[in-house]
């Protein structure tokens, strides 16, 4: 009689073994998916209440709390250009109860000019991006300059006299002065705030000429006067500003965008990280839910994981190549 070999049997046994690991996992993780989440969970904001990045934290926020049934806080962490919310974050319990709506300056900008305490390729683990959300040229009303060709004629006249806010250094506000700088040949000071609503303030004050911004925040005020809209930052005009000109019909090339962008610390789960994906995946495409973005500037666009981790590393090297441009100094 042909006995079956030990080492067969052992081998045949280990294989059933891992597969029924593997099953039990894989009904682990379905099962921990299905019943996530089982209590409210924090949304950090690494920017101040009522900033263009708070206005969609809060409207993803509702959506999540409306889906699930649990509570989806809004906890905003503003400091540090964005980088005491993404710390705070980092260090987080990898558990999905803790999420972040991040931007392009705090994932990408500002680690490239500053020392940042976290690594964003390796601390966070990407859920979508949620909007990209083109710059809006602004300034005070009083200014002799009402489109970007006499703005820039302005600067040449006066150079170094012209200020230009943003929320802060590294932050993709404080680029696109730097680009108008840079495109458009000429001088002007950058004047950095703590946050948007403390620059937006000065601007509509007269104490600073103009800025870049997210419409969200600039848009309104624009339409009733306090504010002029010089230009749109995007690559194509804005379908809720139509009347608005491109800063590249004058300076050809010329694009300054800020995204945002839905994170959790790494870590976590992949099948919590799987749907809370396909939840906000589901609300951008909502016709209703995604006109609201529109209708604030801002362009939902929904990605994987997998995209956004790409397309992080894209913009990565594109800001890269604008920091280079301006003569800004690399964080080492």
């Amino acid at each position: 009689m042909h006995r079956y070999p030990l080492r067969a049997r052992f081998v045949e046994w280990r294989l059933l073994s891992a597969a029924g690991v593997a099953l039990l996992l894989c009904n682990a993780a379905s099962a921990l998916a299905q019943n996530y989440p089982q209590r409210p969970v924090r949304m950090i904001v690494p920017n101040l209440a009522g900033s263009a990045t708070d206005m969609v934290a809060r409207m993803v926020a509702q959506r999540l709390t409306d889906a699930w049934g649990y509570q989806i806080v809004v906890d905003n962490r503003a400091g540090a250009s964005g980088m005491i919310g993404h710390e705070l974050t980092a260090r987080a319990a990898p558990d999905g109860y803790t999420l972040l709506m991040s931007t392009s300056a705090g994932l990408i900008i500002t680690p490239m000019l500053t020392r940042a305490p976290y690594d964003s390729m390796r601390d966070f683990a990407p859920v979508s991006l949620v909007v990209i959300s083109p710059q809006m040229l602004v300034s005070h009303p009083g200014i002799p300059a009402t489109n970007v060709n006499e703005l820039v004629a302005l600067a040449r006249a006066k150079p170094g006299q012209l200020n230009c806010a943003s929320p802060g250094t590294g932050t993709s506000n404080h680029l696109g002065c730097e680009m108008l700088k840079v495109m458009g040949k000429v001088d002007f000071l950058h004047v950095p705030y703590k946050g948007t609503s403390l620059a937006v303030t000065d601007v509509v004050g007269g104490q600073v000429q103009f800025m870049f911004n997210s419409m969200p925040a600039v848009w309104p005020l624009a339409k009733t006067g306090k504010l002029r809209a010089l230009a749109h930052a995007g690559v194509k005009r804005s379908p809720a500003a139509p009347e608005v000109p491109t800063v590249a019909e004058s300076i050809p090339g010329f694009q300054c965008i800020t995204w945002y962008a839905l994170m959790a610390p790494r870590g976590v789960p992949p099948a919590i990280v799987t749907k809370v994906n396909g939840e906000t995946v589901k609300m951008l495409a909502e016709p209703t839910f995604a006109k609201r973005l529109a209708d604030q500037g801002q362009e939902p666009q929904a990605t994987t994981p997998a995209e956004l981790s790409a397309y992080m590393r894209a913009e990565s090297e594109r800001w890269a190549g604008v920091i280079k441009a301006a003569g800004l100094a690399l964080a080492k």
